[in-house]
């Protein structure tokens, strides 16, 4: 074929696609969130109702991170993007979302998601194109199960921190007598199995749980059936309104109990909630503490929030979002070329450790979980969060 002499459509297609793979020559395919400027991420989490300071602080936490590396010009000349839409804790509003961020923002990933709910309604959508879903806000099992290759966990699960909370009470103070107060959806069930297999390790048995609606604070016929048990202490698995009410109510009816929380609760949050009634109240972290600046992770998240926005108070959450963003930025860098979803996520398998400033992550093949710490924290009644080893009497 002459296509000097005899220009014809088949030569038009043919220096069409040459074309196409040179820059400037016609469009080059890549991959969805990526230009030759950013990289865009999607967040999906509650900015309003009753679990609305968690998915603040861990967009706060996300942006203060991001923020940091585009100071820096980006991962290789990209800034780092991030768009979020509120889904107020509700898994069908949460599918709406992340549907839009798919299909109308084109994402990269998917990062920072909060709630159990929310993530099991998204988990498959993400799964499917093969998405990243980087750092949710929950330690549900089914999250961690080992063929779902595009999730990656930051935080501990749920069994490790109900774990901890009855190792605690056995050793530290010999109680016997322990009742749960959960959300009545699969975030509070995951967390009531983790108590009762805990409990069944040890040849023990619940002595009594109460439950409520997620998204409310209707909390005092649990509250009444908790009580019948005579606790020597409550395993506490809900959001930091109502668990705040339920200790609250608690106290007004002279029940006399160690609280431990999950970390979902948001430790800032139900402190604020408590308004000075923290006595007996402790939670279990995921992170380690947002003030130890001897940590150099720690250290650089305080100076990254300061950067980001000074009016915002550090604490546990929005530190779990940097460590997610310090996370997305390691591995980013790391990459040849320009990036794509599955050299993303081969990448965290193939190097499998991540060092980030003192706080070790470390994944592997069948193994979505980067770290498997869990840190006891107590809530004084000044309102202040203190890290302690155990349970005193």
């Amino acid at each position: 074929m002459n296509c000097f002499s005899r220009p014809n459509i088949a030569c038009w297609l043919t220096a069409a696609f040459f074309l196409s793979g040179i820059p400037g020559g016609g469009a080059v395919h890549a991959e969805n969130g990526v230009t030759d400027s950013e990289i865009i991420f999607g967040q999906t989490a509650a900015f309003e109702g009753p679990a609305a300071t968690l998915g603040k602080d861990m967009r706060d936490g996300i942006l203060a991170a991001f923020d940091e590396v585009n100071q820096k010009g980006g991962i290789k000349g990209r800034k780092l993007i991030l768009k979020s839409y509120d889904d107020g804790y509700n898994p069908d509003r949460a599918i709406e979302n992340v549907n839009r961020l798919i299909e109308r923002d084109k994402i990269f990933a998917l990062i920072g998601g909060v709630g159990t709910p929310t993530a099991k309604a998204v988990q498959p959508l993400t799964t499917e194109k093969n998405i990243p879903f980087i750092g949710p806000f929950t330690g549900a099992a089914f999250l961690r199960q080992s063929d779902l290759k595009n999730v990656v966990n930051i935080r501990a699960s749920y069994e490790q921190e109900t774990e901890a909370w009855i190792e605690h009470l056995t050793k530290d103070l010999g109680i016997s007598r322990v009742a749960v107060f959960y959300q009545d959806d699969s975030f509070g069930r995951a967390g009531l199995k983790g108590v009762n297999d805990a409990l069944k390790r040890r040849n023990m048995d619940l002595v009594a749980e109460g439950k409520y609606m997620r998204n409310t604070t209707a909390v005092k016929r649990a509250l009444l059936s908790i009580r019948e048990g005579r606790p020597q202490a409550v395993a506490m698995i809900g959001a930091y309104k109502a668990s705040a009410k339920f200790i609250q109510l608690a106290r007004s009816l002279d029940l006399d109990v160690i609280f431990l929380n999950i970390s979902f609760v948001g430790t800032k949050a139900l402190s604020g909630e408590l308004r000075g009634e923290d006595k007996g109240v402790y939670v279990t972290q995921v992170v380690p503490s947002p003030e130890d600046a001897a940590l150099p992770i720690v250290a650089a998240y305080q100076k990254a929030m300061e950067a980001h926005d000074p009016t915002v108070e550090r604490g546990f959450v929005s530190l779990e979002g940097y460590i997610a963003g310090r996370l997305v930025a390691t591995v980013l860098e790391q990459l040849e070329g320009a990036p794509s979803r599955t050299n993303f996520l081969n990448q965290i398998n193939r190097q499998k450790e991540f060092e980030l400033g003192g706080l070790g992550l470390f994944f592997g093949p069948g193994d979505n979980q980067g770290s498997d710490k869990v840190f006891l924290t107590e809530i004084l009644p000044s309102g202040q969060v203190k890290s302690i080893d155990r349970l005193a009497k």
